[in-house]
C-alpha cells in the first residue's frame, strides 16, 4: 500500500468516525431530553399519562435512529477503528440507555394508570396521590424510579411515619415489617409502583367492605339515616374532586314509589357497584 492509499484510508476512517459521532451525540441528546421531559412532567394525572404515552410512541419510532448508529458502529469495527476522538458514546452504551428509557416509560405509564384507577376506585384525592409521588421523586436523587431502603425510610419519615432512629447494624422490626409488604422479593429497592400501591393501601386501610363505605355516606346525610345523599351534602363533606366524581358516577335516587328525588343520589348502589369491580 503506497502513501496515497494510506492517506485515503485514514481520511475515510476519520469521516466514518465523524459520521458515527454526529449520529451518536445527537441520539444521546435526545435520550437525555426525553428522560427529563418524562420524569419532570406536570399537570393532572391524565395530562401526565398523555405525555408518557406520546413519549412511549416516540421511543419506539427513534429505534430507527439507533439502528443507524449501530450500522455505523459495525462499519467502524469492520474497518478496525477502535478509537473515536469525536464522541464518548458507544453503540452498546446507547442501546442500553434506549432500553432503559423504554422500560422507564412502561413503568411510568403503569404507575399513572394505577394512580388514576386508585383515584376512581378508592376515592383517594388526586392531590394526595401527587403528594405521595412528589415525595418519592424528592428522594429519588438519580431519577431511576427506584428508592433504596435508606431512601425509602427517609421518604416515609417525611410523610410522618414515626420510625425510630436505630444504630446501623441493629434490627429495625417496624421498618422491616413495612419492607416485607413493599419489597417482598427482597431485591433491595422499592419501585415507584410498589411505593404507590403501599401508600394507597395505607390511605384506605380502614375501608374493608361496601358496608363501611355505605355507613360513611349515611353519616353525611341529614339525620345520618337517609338512603340517599344530596349534592349539597357531598360538596359540604368531601373535596371538590371527590364530590364531582360521586355525582358523576352515582345514580339518581328513586324512592319506593318510583319517583326520582331532586338532587339526591343512590349511594348504596354506588357502593355495591364499586366493590363488585
Amino acid at each position: 500500500m503506497d502513501l496515497r492509499d494510506e492517506a485515503k484510508r485514514q481520511r475515510d476512517n476519520d469521516e466514518l468516525r465523524q459520521d458515527f459521532a454526529e449520529n451518536a451525540n445527537s441520539f444521546h441528546v435526545w435520550l437525555t431530553e426525553t428522560r427529563a421531559v418524562m420524569v419532570d412532567s406536570q399537570g393532572d394525572l391524565e395530562d401526565q399519562l398523555k405525555v408518557i404515552q406520546e413519549k412511549s410512541k416516540e421511543i419506539q419510532e427513534r429505534k430507527e435512529a439507533l439502528s443507524i448508529v449501530e450500522d455505523l458502529g459495525a462499519q467502524m469495527e469492520e474497518a478496525l477503528i477502535l478509537d473515536n476522538k469525536y464522541t464518548e458514546h458507544s453503540t452498546v452504551g446507547l442501546a442500553q440507555q434506549w432500553d432503559q428509557l423504554d422500560q422507564l416509560a412502561m413503568r411510568m405509564r403503569h404507575n399513572l394508570e394505577q394512580q388514576i384507577q386508585a383515584r376512581k376506585m378508592t376515592g383517594v384525592p388526586e392531590e394526595t396521590l401527587k403528594e405521595f409521588a412528589a415525595n418519592f421523586r424528592h428522594f429519588d436523587k438519580n431519577k431511576s424510579q427506584f428508592l433504596d431502603h435508606q431512601e425509602f425510610k427517609s421518604c416515609l419519615r417525611s410523610l410522618g411515619y414515626d420510625l425510630p432512629l436505630i444504630e446501623e447494624g441493629l434490627p429495625e422490626p417496624e421498618f422491616e415489617a413495612i419492607l416485607k409488604t413493599v419489597d417482598p422479593n427482597g431485591d433491595g429497592v422499592v419501585s415507584l409502583s410498589e411505593y404507590m400501591a403501599f401508600m394507597i393501601s395505607r390511605e384506605t386501610e380502614n375501608v374493608h367492605s361496601s358496608k363501611d363505605v355505605e355507613d360513611a355516606f349515611k353519616a353525611l346525610t341529614e339525620g345520618a339515616d337517609k338512603d340517599f345523599v344530596t349534592e349539597q351534602e357531598l360538596y359540604q363533606s368531601l373535596s371538590r374532586p371527590q364530590a364531582e366524581y360521586c355525582i358523576q358516577h352515582m345514580k339518581p335516587y328513586v324512592d319506593s314509589r318510583g319517583r326520582e328525588v331532586p338532587n339526591a343520589y343512590d349511594y348504596k348502589t354506588f357502593c355495591s357497584d364499586l366493590f363488585a369491580n
